[in-house]
């Protein structure tokens, strides 16, 4: 019985020669059923390959009909459609299959179970009489043809992974065991496609080799190799596609292997060995490899042309292979070292253009001539590209080199033991390494072998290396330079057939060229070979201090791509040295950590010699660095802190590669916490600047998109400098420490220190030559509210910058913010106001000195337009135009101070700002006045009254619904920019009826010039009417007053006080005459001399005029009424005359006279205002006595004016006064 415990079946053989075929199941664990039996598989009349007969084949004995005497399962690396092989006792070898679908179906697993059991060829027995399998230099022993009448007696058979052994009983004096195996040699193609001839016919090639034997053989088995062996081939074959099942018993994975044959696995599998148990005791066999072979071939000092026969039998490419084993020590030797003869013969051997050939071209086909023999027209042939077909020396080494990177170059390096994911992702499983510490390093030390052998070569300039370095400079263009080898100069294939000329030439090179293309190659192969061997390294290294806890640091992301990483991504893509970094980072964590188990100089150099292209120089001082600080951040000593710090910077500074921004985050956090900030601001900065080495940012070169993604990368660096500001500030940003169970946070500062910090870290910011990192740094400092440090400490590009970021810095930091928004690292701070900048603008040229610049700026920020986001208020623009005021009059100062006479220009600008002021602030007169309509439509739906006390223009008065939404655009529209003076009188003040400010602004304007214009008193009328109608006299007085003293100058014709008086006194006597309202006699009169600041002539003189015109006063009583109002104007005069005359007080007596007056000034005043005001009182008391009324109503009136006459000059006037 055997058993296939690949495809779960089990066949038997019976006494009478029956087969029988067993299903034991998809897993082999099921029921066992019977599948099929037979017993008439033997065709006496059957020959080789079935039922085809052969003039040249043996006959059948007469002795009887063949038996079975072995069975075996066949493996599926043999075959995938044939199960079985049954050996006969004539040395016939039946074949048999289980599969119901004949030739083209196989069994495997639980979807197909075999179903029938039957032959499907039959293959002759093998010859015998021969010898010792391959001879070199006779003729080949599979060639010989046996004699027809010699039959082979088989008495027992063994099958094993492709070789039999027969124990043969036909001679007479002795019995001699058959050993009959596959044949690994094979003529090359034409093509020399690395000596892999067709399948088919190396598989039907076989050697034979006949040993004498005493007594009977009774069975024989293979001798498994060693269990450390078993193991470590297991562990490199197991996950590879074309070894799939090595998990199982070592038993089969052995099998597999073997079945493959010899060439693939001479390099890491020993010699096979089977053991032969027979009537008289044991026997071992050993099998030897080609390569085996070859080794002896070299030992022996064979003729050249044994060697030369052994090439042409294996191809080229397979001895060069085996010749390359034997020279650079790859092959496995079980103990028995090579000679240092039969590797340098075998280095000979390799570099021997009569063995290996040279470099050429496939596809030499000339060119044929359009014209054919017969003069008719002929297509000509294909042109064939030139391809380059490299020495057998080169294909030998893709093929050695292939076969070691076999079982890890597609595989990946790691796997997950445990629970994963429904979708294959990481979740809860441990990943370990695939690949066993024994199985990497055997395979490290081969490749390691191999690599070091090219590389002496080369240092030797042997082979084609001396060729080419022969040629010209050794580390010249030839080898290592960029030449196109592909493009170089073409020839004219036929350079006799002129019509030739006009077709495609092909591509020629010399020999030189093409033996230097061919070590170029190679050179790239021994570099591959050198990186494969690091990453092997390396990864034993990881294996060592427990991959499972290492890979505890990264985050699920770095996982899941540790556990998709293959070997050939390891070892040529990025993505694999990055993920190589961090496993070496985590690996350092482990030493130089809170709980670290050494230092970083034990681990750096295994790491610098074992892997020097994955753990660089930089790394090892960034890793020193780190260990560095990690002691500085211990220790107590603030000298010893600061040297240590210090000595970290110099160690980060000379390798800013070896820095990525999460690393970089983390260390300029842990300067900064040791208050080492020089190199929390150069380290990012430096960083910043790798990023752009060629300056494209600057220079603007580059595509669009490549910028953008550099912007992103420096704007990441400036973020870990401002990260250093922030903190100091108490705005600390996001950021890591180097180990997470270590918190760093160092002593409170106080406010001072802090501050020096600060002014520390700014000083150097703006030493650093980054126009870009300058404007990122300003505008942190004015998010942190460091303004005074931004202007004291800013450098030269300050004032462009804010100059600029009124409008295109602004857009290209919310282009910047926006591309940022999709990378979490980065923040996305709120930018400053355009007016925040132009204020800090006008801040640093006041603090300069520079108060006409100042001045400007100013003015432009009270001009600033609606379309800005935050545009200034009107209390912040009258604020801006005040103080550009002030600047603009201290620019003025320091210019008269200097010259003698004051620029013009300043002058006009403090002429355009004083009126600017005045424009806006009858602006906000205006706002203020609309502001309550549009407060009345928001409280009360539909119309609403406004309170009788209200100041307003629209007291007492409805307000229409139209009219409030109207005020409400208004009142938007007035908050929103500056309006000129016409804009507010025109659109504003008059459909609103605002007359008190429609005076104020003709006042401003000096309207025409003269006070008799029409549109002034067309407006004092409005005023007045508008005031009767609101408040009666008393609030038309209330308006003249407020009016007037802000029109009044002094200035004889600003107010017209006739239309003024006029109105007031005729409305006072219609009202007291009605009955509507009192008015006092002194009302109005006191409300003319407030607005004439108390002056009283001006007064005097418009109460003369309507006195005078007797068509105006009509009538009697308003005449009288004029006459009182200007007895209160003259006892006002007279009051002032007296405080003149006693020097009381200077505000009565200097408002009007001008100041202060000496003792003979006064005098004569005061002689003539007496004079003046007696000559008026008699005129005005003869008006009196001439009025046609009562006696009761002109007494009062007449004695007032003759009593102020008596006084004044009475002996006792200053007393009557008192």
């Amino acid at each position: 019985m055997v058993v296939d415990n690949e495809r779960h079946i089990l066949y038997t053989r019976t006494e009478a020669m029956k087969l029988q075929a067993f299903d034991l199941g998809g897993d082999g664990q099921g029921l066992v059923s019977k599948i099929a039996e037979g017993k008439n598989f033997i065709d006496s009349r059957e020959t080789q390959h079935g039922a085809r007969r052969s003039t040249g084949s043996r006959a059948v004995a007469r002795g009887g009909k063949p038996t079975i005497v072995c069975i075996a399962p066949l493996s599926t690396i043999e075959s995938k459609r044939l199960h079985m092989i049954a050996i006969l006792s004539d040395g016939r070898r039946l074949y048999l299959s289980t599969s119901s679908g004949g030739n083209s179906s196989s069994i495997g697993g639980s979807s197909q179970r075999p179903s029938s059991l039957k032959v499907i060829v039959t293959r002759p027995s093998p010859p015998i009489g021969v010898g010792g399998g391959l001879n070199y230099g006779t003729t080949p022993t599979s060639g010989r043809v046996q004699p027809e009448d010699m039959t082979l007696k088989v008495e027992a058979a063994f099958y094993s992974a492709g070789t039999l052994v027969l124990s043969d009983s036909s001679a007479s004096n002795m019995s001699s065991l058959l050993i009959v195996n596959q044949d690994s040699s094979g003529q090359p193609s034409a093509s020399n496609n690395f000596g892999m001839n067709s399948r088919n016919n190396r598989a039907l090639r076989e050697l034979v080799s006949s040993l004498p034997i005493e007594g009977r053989m009774l069975f024989a088995a293979d001798i498994l190799p060693l269990p450390d062996i078993a193991l470590t081939v297991q562990s490199l074959f197991s996950d590879a596609e074309a070894f799939a099942g090595l998990c199982e018993s070592s038993e089969t994975a052995s099998g597999k292997l073997w079945a493959r044959g010899d060439l693939p696995t001479q390099h890491i599998l020993p010699r096979r060995r089977a053991v032969v148990f027979s009537a008289t005791g044991l026997m071992e066999l050993v099998f030897n490899r080609p390569v085996d072979i070859l080794r002896r071939l070299f030992e022996s000092n064979v003729p050249r042309s044994h060697i030369e026969e052994f090439f042409n039998r294996f191809g080229s490419g397979e001895a060069a292979a085996m010749c390359l084993m034997l020279a650079a020590d790859l092959v496995f030797t079980e103990g028995n070292l090579l000679s240092s003869t039969v590797s340098e013969k075998a280095a000979e051997a390799f570099e021997d253009p009569g063995l290996v050939g040279m470099p050429q071209f496939d596809g030499t086909t000339g060119l044929t001539s359009a014209r054919s023999t017969s003069g008719g027209f002929s297509m000509g042939q294909v042109v064939q590209e030139a391809e380059p077909l490299f020495s057998g020396a080169h294909e030998g080494l893709c093929l050695c080199s292939s076969r070691l990177l076999f079982p890890l170059w597609e595989l990946p390096v790691m796997v997950v033991r445990g629970k994963v994911g429904p979708d294959g992702r990481y979740e809860e499983g441990v990943i370990l390494c695939r690949l066993s510490v024994d199985a990497m390093k055997i395979l490290e030390i081969k490749i390691h072998s191999l690599e070091q052998f090219l590389r002496s070569r080369r240092n030797k300039r042997r082979g084609l290396y001396g060729y080419v370095a022969g040629i010209g400079d050794y580390s010249g263009s030839i080898l290592y330079g960029e030449r196109n080898w592909f493009g170089a100069q073409t020839r004219n294939a036929d350079s006799g057939n002129v019509s030739a000329t006009s077709k495609r030439q092909r591509l020629s090179y010399t020999p030189s060229e093409l033996a230097a293309m061919e070590v170029r190659a190679m050179e790239c192969l021994r570099r591959l070979l050198r990186r494969s061997r690091e990453a092997l390294f390396l990864l034993q290294i990881l294996c060592q201090h427990n991959v499972a806890r290492l890979v505890q640091g990264l985050d699920n992301n770095a996982r899941q791509k540790l556990i998709q990483l293959t070997f050939n991504q390891m070892v040529c893509s990025e993505e694999g040295e990055q993920l190589a970094n961090r496993l070496i980072t985590s690996l350092m964590e482990y030493y130089i950590g809170p709980d670290g188990k050494g230092t970083v100089d034990e681990i750096s150099e295994n790491l610098r010699e074992g892997c020097p292209s994955y753990y660089k120089e930089s790394n090892y001082h960034y890793f020193l660095a780190v260990e560095y600080l990690e002691k500085a951040f211990v220790t107590m000593n603030a000298l010893e802190k600061e040297s240590l710090a210090r000595d970290a910077f110099k160690l980060l500074i000379k390798c800013p590669e070896s820095l990525d921004l999460t690393h970089l985050v983390t260390i300029c956090k842990r300067f900064a916490d040791l208050r080492f900030f020089e190199a929390a601001v150069r380290l990012p900065l430096q960083k910043a600047q790798a990023f752009d080495s060629k300056a494209d940012m600057v220079n603007l070169n580059g595509d669009s998109g490549h910028q953008v993604d550099k912007l992103v990368l420096r704007e990441q660096c400036y973020e870990i400098v401002m990260d250093s500001l922030r903190s100091l500030t108490g705005r600390n940003g996001n950021s890591k420490e180097f180990n997470s169970s270590q918190v760093a946070s160092g002593p409170s500062l106080d406010q001072a220190t802090r501050d020096n910090y600060i002014r520390q870290i700014i000083q150097l910011c703006v030493q650093w030559p980054d126009t870009a990192f300058h404007e990122h740094l300003y505008r942190t400092l004015i998010d942190l509210g460091l303004e005074n440090e931004l202007l004291e400490y800013g450098g030269s590009d300050l004032v462009p910058f804010l100059q600029s970021a009124g409008h295109k810095l602004i857009q290209d930091v919310q282009a910047v913010n926006a591309v940022r928004s999709a990378s979490p690292s980065v923040g996305d701070p709120r930018a400053p106001s355009q007016a925040k900048y132009y204020n800090l603008l006008a801040r640093y040229y006041s603090l300069k000195r520079q108060h006409l610049l100042a001045a400007h700026v100013l003015y432009k920020l009270a001009e600033m337009g609606s379309e800005s986001a935050e545009s200034p208020t009107l209390a912040q623009r009258l604020l801006y135009l005040s103080n550009a005021i002030i600047q603009a009059k201290t620019a003025n100062s320091t210019i008269s101070s200097v010259h003698s006479s004051t620029d013009a220009t300043d002058d006009g600008l403090l002429d355009l700002l004083e009126a600017k002021h005045a424009v806006l602030r009858f602006q906000i007169k205006i706002k203020e006045q609309l502001e309550p309509i549009v407060s009345m439509l928001e409280n009360t739906p539909g119309s609403s009254e406004i309170a009788p006390d209200d100041p307003s223009p629209w007291s007492n008065l409805i307000v229409n619904e139209n009219i409030a939404e109207s005020a409400k655009e208004r009142v938007k529209e007035l908050s929103q920019e500056l309006k000129s003076i016409s804009q507010l009188y025109n659109e504003f003040a008059i459909p609103f009826k605002l007359w008190e400010i429609c005076l104020e602004m003709l006042n401003f304007s000096n309207y025409s010039g003269d006070a008799d214009s029409k549109i002034v008193r067309e407006t004092w009328a409005r005023l007045l009417d508008q005031a009767l109608s609101r408040g009666g006299v008393a609030e038309a007085c209330s308006s003249v007053k407020r009016v007037g003293s802000n029109i009044y100058t002094g200035e004889e014709g600003r107010l017209p006080l006739e239309i003024i008086c006029l109105h007031l006194e005729m409305a006072a006597s219609e009202r007291v005459t009605s009955g509507v309202e009192f008015v006092g006699d002194e009302d109005i009169a006191r409300a003319l001399l407030t607005a004439c600041k108390d002056e009283p002539k001006p007064v005097l003189s418009a109460y003369d005029q309507l006195l005078s015109n007797g068509a105006i006063l009509p009538s009697p009583n308003l005449k009288l009424r004029l006459l009182r109002s200007v007895l209160v104007v003259l006892r006002e005069w007279v009051r002032s005359v007296f405080a003149i005359t006693l020097g009381t007080t200077a505000a009565g007596a200097a408002s009007i006279l001008g100041g202060a007056l000496s003792l003979q000034q006064r005098a004569i005043i005061n002689q003539g205002a007496r004079d003046k005001i007696t000559s008026l009182a008699n005129r005005y008391m003869t008006e009196v006595r001439c009025l046609p009324l009562p006696q009761n109503l002109i007494e009062p009136v007449y004695k007032g004016f003759r009593d102020l006459e008596q006084v004044l000059f009475s002996n006792d006037f200053q007393q009557h006064f008192r």
